[in-house]
């Protein structure tokens, strides 16, 4: 299949050429390292032969110092090889680090592609695993494989043929090994991923979970799962077992075999001793990097099986285009046909949707659950394409913004809050690593969330570690609208803003958007709750993904009361209290 069939094939293979000259000199510690294994043949070569044979103790010694220091340089150069093949799977992650965490955050948006999302940062580690662990070096290794079974042919022919053989046995039951274990082992990988990912799933259900009396439940599913896992799992490493131990004990007897063969021949008269003892050792050496590679050969699979995944994954997350940076927008919005199908959906949500909101007002969009509000406010910020229709900000389309740029304009509040392991600034000025101190204030007190914070033990520096429960619902609430209306943006969009407010904080928040309106920006909130539509200048009912009513606040409330078909809230205005009439 030709490259442009595939399009993350070339940037795995950009990151791979990242440690190009790395690995040009691991290669070379590899040919001084190999050459430096004759080292203990020839040792024993001269010992058998010479030593022995003249009785010189001074000879012996020379060779024992000569010996100990070519020793000393093959560790050193076999620990810097070890070191240059841990820094080129250091810049392999690196390379693709950011590019494949921002395609996880993509995925992200269809709930379906999460656990794969998981799965792919894993995928990467294991390619990175792949650099450090022995099997790469073993296979450097192997093109001396001939080298030292032709040294063995200059002792004798008839041991050169027999190591010949052995070694051509064992590569049979290395290339069995890829058939048979292959498909157990991803077998193996896909029932791992399984059980972890739906580990994942009831930790961030912990609360329902616990509360709800689902722990045994959840515990037995996912013993079942894990249980699965451990089954393909051993049946992939007994598979895997049994060739590397029958590569193991042939290797040894073939040592065994090339030793008492060559002792046939010395008292044949047609080779010396030291050569027989030579022989038999560099047959273990030129076979060793098969064995090695056999060994750890789960690793190599599992990096074959994480480059594929990558591959596709990449693939199906492009690298975005480079768009012109636009200045910044109008507060400005329009909707025109707007139908959205959710990632993973097979009909759509929201269909025909199309409004203009003008620069200083308000949109309410009200409607049972399920309407569509939340679908719609979240193509409006970018984060789900549309199936059809254009939203235009600023008189430019969504898609001419780059989606860094169109964060900053977009001041987005979602319907479930979460926030990030961090102090509450940090959390405030989206986690960015610069300092702000003044704009996250600012921010805090347009938001009305100001004295709230500075109640907490360490003010804004109070440490959250995520979604923890320090802070109450309403709190994580407010911080997450200090956290929107940070940068300055031109639009607002609030998806069931007061969900978990108080009335004082429903109050604060809609001094926040009056405020806010005043500036001459525009706002969207969708919600079921009449006090949050109290600023709204104009409302948008939705039933089914349709929009049943649209137009000024106070008309459309009051067609909604007279119509029982529709969804309905009494009739919402500043300062009153509201109530929800279903």
């Amino acid at each position: 299949m030709a490259t442009e069939d595939k399009p993350g094939l070339p940037e795995l293979q950009a990151a791979r050429r990242k440690g190009r000259g790395l690995l040009f000199w691991a290669f070379v510690f590899s040919i001084f390292v190999n050459i430096l294994m004759l080292t203990g043949p020839l040792y024993m070569l001269q010992v058998y032969d010479r030593v022995l044979a003249s009785k010189s103790v001074e000879t012996l010694v020379a060779l024992s110092l000569l010996v100990t220091m070519l020793y000393a340089l093959m560790a050193v150069l076999d620990y810097a090889r070890g070191r240059v093949m841990a820094r080129i799977g250091a810049r392999f992650q690196t390379a693709l680090d950011a590019r494949v965490f921002r395609a996880t955050l993509q995925r992200s948006a269809n709930p379906h592609d999460r656990p794969a999302c998981t799965a792919v940062l894993r995928d990467l580690d294991a390619l990175q695993n792949l650099f450090v662990s022995p099997v790469l070096t073993a296979i450097m290794d192997m093109p001396w494989t001939p080298l030292f079974i032709a040294a063995i042919f200059i002792f004798h022919p008839v041991l050169g043929w027999v190591a010949l053989a052995g070694a051509l046995i064992i590569v049979v039951l290395a290339l069995l090994n890829q058939v048979v274990t292959a498909y157990r082992v991803r077998m193996s990988q896909i029932a791992t991923q399984r059980a972890h990912a739906f580990a994942e799933q009831a930790h961030e259900a912990s609360e329902v979970a616990l509360s709800q009396g689902m722990r045994d439940s959840l515990q037995t599913r996912y013993k079942r799962l894990r249980n699965l896992a451990l089954r393909e799992s051993m049946n992939a490493n007994d598979w895997t077992g049994i060739f590397t131990s029958l590569t193991k004990a042939f290797r040894l007897f073939l040592q065994s075999a090339i030793l008492g063969l060559g002792a046939y021949f010395v008292l044949q008269g047609e080779l010396t001793p030291g050569s027989m003892i030579a022989g038999s050792i560099l047959l273990g050496r030129a076979l060793a990097p098969v064995e090695q590679a056999m060994g750890n050969w789960p690793v190599l699979q599992r990096a074959r099986a994480g480059w594929k995944t990558l591959e596709r994954f990449l693939s199906a997350v492009p690298l975005p285009e480079d768009r012109t940076e636009l200045p910044v927008p109008g507060s400005l919005l329009q909707a025109n046909g707007v139908t959205i199908m959710p990632p993973g959906a097979k009909k759509p949500t929201v269909r025909s949707v199309s409004f203009t909101l003008e620069p200083g007002h308000a949109l309410g969009i009200i409607g049972k659950s399920g309407s569509g509000k939340s679908s719609l406010a979240r193509v409006l910020t970018g984060y789900w394409p549309m199936a059809a229709g254009e939203v235009r900000l600023g008189g430019a389309t969504l898609n001419q913004y780059d989606p860094m740029h169109l964060g900053r304009h977009i001041g987005y509040l979602p319907q479930t809050v979460s926030l990030f392991a961090g102090t509450i600034s940090e959390n405030i000025r989206r986690m960015s690593l610069e300092s702000d101190s003044k704009g996250v204030v600012e921010a805090a007190k347009q938001a009305n969330a100001h004295e709230m914070i500075m109640q907490l033990p360490n003010g804004y520096d109070t440490y959250l570690d995520g979604n923890e429960n320090q802070l109450s619902g309403g709190q994580r609430q407010r911080i997450a609208l200090a956290r929107a209306l940070y940068g300055d943006p031109v639009l607002l969009i609030l998806d069931e803003p007061n969900s978990m407010l108080d009335a004082e904080g429903s109050d604060a928040l809609n001094q926040t958007v009056k405020r806010f309106k005043e500036r001459g920006k525009a706002v969207i909130i969708t919600t079921h709750r009449p006090a949050a539509i109290a600023e709204c200048d104009m409302l948008i009912v939705l039933d089914k993904g349709s929009v049943v009513a649209l137009g000024p606040r106070d008309e459309v409330l009051a067609k909604t009361i007279a119509d029982p078909r529709k969804p309905r809230l009494a009739t919402a205005r500043p300062g009153k209290s509201n109530k929800v009439a279903m």
